[in-house]
């Protein structure tokens, strides 16, 4: 009977960290390049079933045949990012830019190490290179001269930029893209940055629009892959198990209250 007021336990710690995840996936429903978290689920196993019965039964007489286990309820397997693309938002701010496909922008963190974004508003950092809205400039670094009036990111990841006394527009750098073989075992480091892990593999650079590679799109951002009504059902499923897992705890409570109340 203790067995099942663990396995309730366990249960309603899981469901507890699957709440949260789906609350964090609502909050995020309208975060431009969000993309939204599951939590995968997998079963424990303590103990022979057999073995807990053997001392009571003789031989083959026992209802539990030998080699049958017995669960000891539900533990975490992984919380994933799932990167699934996002409807795309025109904006026509030549300084908006994301991914339409597969790849991510490189950028530089200030310890030297590398993180990747899906995208997002850009600007000008106080260095003249073109960065994200937190400062982390792209790489390799793209400076724009000063007297930039216009400035076109091909889809392929060549930048431009056209000064004031230039009729057309002239090439200052060009993004790569990278790839990873397992997305989903990048690590989440807020602001829509994820940083490289054992689980996702090295970066691969990889040419935009070549290589099974998504393409640059200047003037669009990229929505957040939440979908409402999957959340929100989501939600009440995993509400409606942990009230299942409420009443294991509290039946097998009523049950060692009847043990304890026993009278010889």
């Amino acid at each position: 009977m203790f067995d099942a007021l663990y396995i309730g336990a366990t249960g309603m710690q899981a469901q507890q960290l699957n709440v949260d995840t789906i609350a964090n996936n609502l909050a995020n429903v309208n975060t431009a390049g969000f993309k939204k978290a599951r939590v995968s689920f997998s079963d424990l196993v303590a103990k022979d079933a057999a073995r807990a019965v053997s001392s009571q039964v003789d031989g083959d007489a026992g209802l539990i045949s030998q080699g049958l286990r017995l669960g000891a309820g539900v533990g975490i397997a992984s919380l994933s990012k799932l990167f699934d693309m996002g409807d795309l938002k025109k904006t026509d701010s030549p300084l908006d830019v994301t991914v339409q496909g597969d790849g991510f922008l490189e950028v530089l963190m200030p310890d030297g190490s590398s993180a990747y974004t899906r995208g997002g508003t850009l600007k000008v950092n106080k260095e003249g290179q073109l960065a994200t809205l937190a400062g982390y400039a792209l790489k390799p670094g793209i400076t724009v001269p000063e007297d930039t009036q216009a400035l076109v990111l091909q889809p392929d990841g060549r930048v431009q930029a056209r000064a004031a006394n230039q009729a057309s527009a002239t090439d200052i750098g060009k993004i790569d893209l990278v790839r990873f073989a397992s997305p989903q075992g990048l690590l989440a480091e807020g602001d829509n940055l994820y940083r490289s892990s054992s689980a996702s593999g090295e970066a691969i650079s990889v040419r935009a629009g070549e290589d099974g590679a998504g393409s640059l799109a200047q003037g669009y951002l990229e929505g957040s892959n939440v979908k409402m009504v999957e959340e929100m059902v989501n939600l009440m499923v995993a509400q409606r198990t942990y009230e299942a897992n409420v009443k294991i705890v509290q039946a097998a409570d009523e049950i060692l209250g009847l043990v304890n109340g026993l009278r010889r």
